[in-house]
């Protein structure tokens, strides 16, 4: 004990047991004070999270849309006589660029779609896809102003850039029975495949060796989808030959042999083990890459050589699906040099370019030179050539400017790689030629799809002018159905 410290009695320090306990009261106080305290800091805390409960959740950003596209003219039409557009303008400027967008959103469809599949199918597709234009069609490029002709009908051009990825989603989105119905027949797609050997312990310098065994293995596969085996071994055509196949599978597999003595029996044991392979499809239209991997396999080795080669061929073909050709199968888009003998002058030649512009087949057109006494030069760009593109000229393009000029007005005079030759022959005089091409109605109205004839058409005297072009008009107007021809038919079979 320190010196100078006091201490207390132990009766002082202590509480005898006969001494009272304290009544708790501030205790009390003390636990209602907390009581109160949480009470306030839940009351401040339960709105703040009942708010946090209903504000809604952030937005997830957006996944990038498809970035390739295409660009597409087209001509917008519609019948001024209809009584709203006589109330209002404004509703025949907008009628008007409606059916151009529909008619470029068309133009897309007919990449995947064959023409008469598309008039048979033109509800569905209009449903599914040109309801859609705003999500498909990027932007528009560029429109001429309106105007009426003397055809009866208002005019309106437009270019617009349109989402390829846009145009096959919608169509992936139909029913299963609508695509079958609306898909074109591809007529079983050309496919050839080439797989080359390297021994990887030699280097990049020795020639790489065809391998038949691998090839074969995928052949098979291919096979099995019912497409075509091609062995032009995918180079293109040059348009004396056989043509190209329409994609061009090739691998590239390297090997190394790994050989070890087994100590108990004394043999040496070979193994071949595959150290890289590289796979690559290529679309022989367009040039694209359409699939492209490399792929350095672990742990994968054989005995045997050809078994080796064989799996080399299972892993190759395990790469493609019958619906991946599908969804490749677009329709190139080509672009060829229109050479047109005897047009009467310039003016004829512009008219001639709104013509292209207006059928379905033409995506872009430009009218590059004209000479009276020679011929005059069209850059057109067509989509859905991949069969014999005589047949195809004739049908989608030469039929229908004849119906509106006379039969054989146009004829086909020669077609070698991408120089196509017509000639321009009609026994109207110019000024009755320039009057054909202005008055009587556009020629892709001749290939139409009877539901859109019946949207453009609001008076009599339109239907008339129309009928003047289009076969069978005044029955598809009053919603008969057109007698099928027998030459038409054979030709759409």
């Amino acid at each position: 004990m320190r010196p100078g410290r006091q201490v207390a009695p132990v009766s002082q320090a202590m509480p005898s047991r006969r001494q009272p306990q304290p009544t708790g009261r501030p205790m009390k106080r003390f636990s209602l004070l907390v009581i109160l305290a949480l009470a306030l800091c839940l009351g401040l805390a339960l709105p703040a999270a009942a708010k946090t409960k209903d504000a809604p959740a952030a937005p997830k950003p957006e996944a990038p849309g498809p970035e390739k596209t295409i660009i597409v003219t087209a001509e917008g039409l519609a019948d001024p006589a209809g009584e709203a557009y006589a109330r209002d303008k404004g509703l025949l400027l907008d009628a008007l660029r409606a059916d151009a967008k529909n008619q470029i959103l068309e133009k897309a469809v007919g990449a995947y779609v064959e023409s008469s599949t598309l008039v048979e199918n033109y509800a569905v597709i209009k449903d599914r896809i040109f309801s859609r234009s705003q999500g498909i069609i990027k932007k528009i490029i560029k429109e001429s102003d309106p105007w009426v002709g003397e055809d009866g009908f208002a005019h309106l051009l437009m270019k617009a850039e349109v989402y390829v990825g846009g145009v096959e989603d919608a169509l992936k989105e139909m029913s299963r029975d609508e695509r079958m119905a609306a898909l074109k027949e591809q007529g079983n797609p050309r496919i050839s495949a080439t797989v080359f050997v390297r021994d990887a312990a030699r280097g990049p310098d020795v020639v790489a060796e065809r391998s038949p065994v691998a090839e074969n293995i995928i052949k098979e596969r291919i096979k099995s989808f019912g497409y075509r085996i091609w062995s032009d071994d995918g180079r293109q055509s040059d348009g004396k030959g056989a043509k190209a196949a329409d994609f061009a599978i090739s691998g590239e597999a390297k090997f190394k042999t790994v050989s070890a003595k087994l100590p108990a029996s004394g043999l040496t044991v070979t193994k071949y083990v595959l150290t890289s392979l590289t796979i690559k499809c290529v679309d022989n239209h367009t040039g694209e890459e359409i699939y492209y991997n490399s792929k350095v396999p672990q742990k994968q080795s054989w005995a045997d050589e050809d078994q080796a080669l064989e799996e080399v061929g299972r892993i190759i073909g395990g790469e493609f699906s019958k619906e991946f050709f599908a969804d490749h199968l677009q329709a190139p888009a080509k672009t060829y040099q229109i050479q047109i003998a005897g047009l009467p002058s310039y003016d004829a030649g512009q008219l001639v370019k709104k013509e292209f512009i207006g059928l379905r087949p033409v995506l872009n057109v430009d009218f590059r030179e004209f000479d009276k006494s020679g011929t005059s030069l069209f850059e057109v760009e067509f989509v859905g050539t991949r069969g014999n593109f005589g047949e195809f000229l004739q049908k989608a393009i030469l039929a229908p400017l004849n119906q509106k000029m006379g039969q054989g007005a146009f004829s086909l005079e020669s077609a070698h790689g991408d120089v196509v030759k017509l000639a321009f022959a009609s026994p109207l005089a110019a000024p009755a030629v320039m009057e054909r091409l202005g008055q009587a109605v556009p020629a892709a109205l001749v290939q139409a799809p009877p539901e859109r004839l019946r949207e453009l058409v609001k008076s009599e005297e339109t239907a008339k002018k129309v009928a003047e072009v289009v076969p069978d008009a005044s029955k598809i107007l009053s919603g008969e159905q057109a007698p099928a021809k027998p030459l038409d038919a054979v030709k759409n079979f």
